[in-house]
């Protein structure tokens, strides 16, 4: 069974924040244009950002947008 899109779309992000090709400071995509190239929902990407954020891989920043994080 494959895994629920939310968790293929943090996947996703995780694996370019791992790559280097989103770097620490890097403003990630903005929902519009996640919700474009991936083709999910609303909800698909705040459950994505949240577990993101959970693994403290990205920051938001009301009003400016997610932030890949500093590591730790």
């Amino acid at each position: 069974m494959p895994a629920p899109k939310w968790e293929r779309l943090a996947d996703h992000i995780r694996q370019q924040i791992k790559s280097g090709e989103l770097k620490p400071g890097d403003k990630l995509p903005s929902t519009a244009q996640l919700k474009a190239e991936h083709h999910v929902s609303d909800s698909v990407i705040r459950y994505a950002m949240h577990a993101l954020r959970a693994e403290g891989l990205v920051e938001s920043t009301q009003g400016l947008g997610v932030f890949v994080a500093e590591p730790k």
